[in-house]
């Protein structure tokens, strides 16, 4: 039994749910909980997409610094390895991807947010690359920071960690679209649906590839039995 992530499976669709008010902060325990639902769902046969969604009010406010604070090195390098893992499962769902964004995508949780393939996020919501703010190094790295926005930018957000809103976001990349606050949710499930009459091995193969994780090619026919599909 989970007690900060519910699985929610409809019509082909699963959605990742983060349910930690007041923020979704991240402990050790919720990236453990984050590990073993995006398995689930990459597993799941009757799921063809995922949606990541921390709620209504805030995806996920970052790392629950307090904890970090109380905590020895060694456990602290715990939670890091932890955050680092919860990151690299969302993207390694072999599935289509949309993160619905509200209120704050900060710290690791911008990280966990660009793990998903696309993000949609409503036209009032702040993200941060904001560990430096409170003398820390980013828990979850900034590989996916990178990819999406570039060196230069991405340096500029990590060592300002000053936020950037909605608008500048999408100029940037940051985010794949932009709507109304309340209509977040169903803008991710209307794209994730997009995706639900393609062959799922094809969709899974395809995203090896570009992702260019493991090699691609090999993991599809490692997972398939063959290049080709038939």
């Amino acid at each position: 039994m989970r007690e900060f992530i519910t699985l929610v499976v409809d019509d082909g669709i699963g959605t990742l749910v983060l349910s930690r008010p007041p923020g979704n902060a991240l402990t050790r325990q919720m990236c453990r909980e984050i590990g073993e639902a995006a398995a689930e769902l990459g597993a799941h046969p009757g799921v063809g997409a995922v949606i990541l969604y921390g709620g209504h009010e805030v995806f996920c406010a970052g790392d629950d610094v307090p904890e970090l604070r109380r905590l020895h090195a060694g456990d602290a390098e715990s939670v890091t390895r932890a955050c680092r893992a919860a990151v690299d499962a969302v993207a390694g769902i072999p599935k289509p991807t949309i993160a619905a964004v509200t209120g704050y995508a900060l710290g690791s949780g911008l990280a966990l947010a660009l793990a998903a393939d696309w993000r949609v996020s409503g036209d009032n919501v702040k993200f941060g690359a904001t560990e430096v703010l409170a003398g820390l190094l980013p828990a979850a790295g900034t590989a996916g920071l990178v990819r999406a926005i570039g060196v230069s930018r991405a340096k500029d957000l990590v060592f300002s960690g000053r936020f950037v809103g909605a608008e500048e976001a999408l100029e940037i990349g940051l985010i794949d679209q932009m709507v109304a606050p309340d209509g977040v949710y169903d803008a991710a499930l209307a794209r994730a649906r997009r995706f639900l009459e393609a062959p799922a091995h094809v969709l899974a193969g395809a995203k090896g590839m570009i992702d260019g994780a493991g090699d691609g090619v090999r993991h599809y026919v490692e997972v398939f039995g063959t290049a080709t599909g038939s």
